[in-house]
């Protein structure tokens, strides 16, 4: 039985389980299958396994997987399917409070997830702190968060989300997925996101990112004012007009208005001048 307190929504529809194992190369079915992945290098993490609706897929390709489960009633559950398969090892936890780097020290991460709805920022921040050691991220979300998670500027669905996941991964929307595909169904659709590293950090290697990234949540703390006034607290508007101008980017611009760069250079232009601060 699904609790709702913990946002548990299962993947019961086994044409759709199907369709998300090939979109993530895990079927035998897979259009384009993954190579064999070398168990001593990698491995599959799967976040809040529930029944086990997706695990056996993951464990069906024979690399090592590491199944997290908070919610105790479906554990013991989770240990039988492990003795079907010795490369499953269940991890009773809360992801966000689980060492990720600690779990399997020296391994890139492969991440599943059918991630509970009103935590969804949180664990997205968890996994983006352990990017290092992470391949890449297949998540199962609301559909609204998945659209803001891959929107471009200019777009009603552009917003500090965006630029975090965008400085910190690739992300494509892969699959969008009915309310009946779950039990319960919930009240919206869902999407299935990739998300792949590195991500415009890369290209953007002097930047300090926590600093960069308090930044973001500035330029965006209300989105319908501009820049100017968003950041008029921390900078002096005449500052901000010219650093905007720099990148020929209009003086009554919005965050919502500028790419992940022009961002990043607007930061860059502000914080190497210090009579920019007030």
């Amino acid at each position: 039985m699904a609790r709702q307190r913990l946002g548990q929504h299962f993947l019961a529809d086994p044409g759709w389980r199907e369709e998300i194992a090939r979109a993530i190369r895990v079927s035998p079915q897979s259009i384009a299958p993954t190579s064999p992945i070398d168990a001593k290098s990698s491995y599959w993490l799967e976040i809040g396994a529930g029944h086990g609706e997706m695990t056996e897929h993951l464990a069906s390709t024979g690399a090592p997987v590491y199944a997290i489960e908070l919610d105790a009633q479906f554990v013991s559950g989770l240990r039988r399917l492990a003795r079907r398969f010795p490369n499953l090892t269940i991890v009773p936890g809360d992801i966000l409070e689980i060492e990720l780097a600690q779990l399997a020290p020296g391994r890139k991460l492969s991440v599943y997830g059918n991630l509970p709805y009103y935590i969804t920022s949180p664990i997205l921040q968890r996994l983006f702190g352990a990017a290092e050691h992470i391949e890449e991220i297949h998540i199962v979300i609301q559909e609204e968060v998945a659209l803001r998670l891959v929107a471009e500027p200019g777009t009603r669905d552009y917003g500090y989300l965006s630029v975090l996941t965008q400085y910190i991964a690739r992300p494509e929307l892969v699959l969008k997925i009915p309310r009946n595909a779950f039990s319960p169904p919930p009240e919206v659709g869902s999407a299935l996101v990739t998300l792949r590293f590195p991500g415009d950090r890369v290209k953007l290697p002097t930047i300090d990112s926590a600093r960069f990234l308090d930044f973001v949540k500035l330029c965006f703390s209300q989105k319908r004012k501009t820049l100017v006034n968003n950041l008029k607290l921390r900078f002096q508007p005449d500052a901000v007009r010219d650093a905007l101008h720099t990148r020929q980017v209009r003086p009554d611009a919005r965050a919502e208005q500028l790419s992940v760069a022009d961002i990043a250079a607007l930061f860059e232009n502000l914080s190497q001048h210090p009579g920019n601060v007030r």
